[in-house]
């Protein structure tokens, strides 16, 4: 199967600050895991996410992504892992409309400088039936409800064809409804395309059922690592991992 990811004892710190955000983390990922990553806010959890995109450097350890240091290796690596951030500010102005958005995607895989194809139209619009929003596909992006927003942002994300998926509360924004159809679209691109998920999660009533294994942290540690059946008993979330649900 080969390893997705591999984090071996890192450290990351924001620049500014001296205390690390990540202490000492070493966390081997599986392709084709699907991996939900819980705790309280501040725990860490979006640094991890960010330190694995490389987006923030690690001050020691070593990151690797799909066998590859990270480190000389992040922009080739980041063409392979679609990100979804829990913060993105769009303004109401914002000309760029919802196709172009989702376009930006292929972007990330092919290069800035690149002309885009027609295949990478193609891509983009069958993201967009996919996640159902191709009703919105000539409105701007600014102009959107908060869930149509999410749901554009993880068009954009699959845009790439990614191997890895990282997701930073995808389903913050959306309904109970909205959050099933998309668990379900994100299940069936697991099953079907053996890509490999790391998602956190603040409500562990949405963590999707497709879930092999969560990750507990807490304080820039991993506190638990293991089976879900196993971390989200009632008992064990009483005794030491309160803060994590909503």
């Amino acid at each position: 199967m080969g390893k997705a990811i591999e984090l071996n004892q890192v450290d990351t710190i924001y620049e500014g600050e001296k205390i690390p955000s990540l202490k000492n983390i070493t966390l081997h990922v599986d392709k084709g895991e699907f991996i939900a990553v819980i705790g309280p806010n501040g725990a860490g959890k979006t640094t991890l996410l960010e330190t694995i995109m490389g987006l923030l450097e690690s001050k020691r350890g070593e990151v690797k992504v799909l066998g590859k240091q990270l480190n000389g290796n992040g922009s080739n690596i980041r063409k392979l892992v679609g990100y979804v951030p829990q913060e993105y500010s769009i303004d109401d102005l914002t000309p760029f409309l919802v196709s172009d958005v989702v376009l930006m995607g292929r972007y990330g895989k092919i290069g800035l400088l690149k002309p885009i194809t027609k295949n990478d139209k193609t891509v983009a619009k069958k993201m967009m039936e996919y996640l159902g929003i191709s009703e919105l596909s000539n409105r701007p992006i600014g102009k959107l409800s908060g869930g149509q927003a999410q749901k554009v942002m993880i068009a954009r994300s699959l845009a790439k064809e990614p191997e890895i998926i990282l997701m930073d509360e995808p389903f913050s924004n959306l309904d109970f409804e909205a959050r099933r159809e998309v668990s379900e679209k994100l299940t069936h691109l697991h099953k079907t395309k053996n890509m490999t998920f790391v998602i956190v999660i603040h409500d562990i009533a949405s963590i999707p059922k497709v879930c092999n294994r969560v990750i507990v942290m807490d304080s820039g540690k991993i506190v638990a690592d293991g089976k879900k059946e196993d971390i989200l008993k009632p008992e064990l979330l009483e005794m030491g991992y309160k803060g994590i649900a909503c």
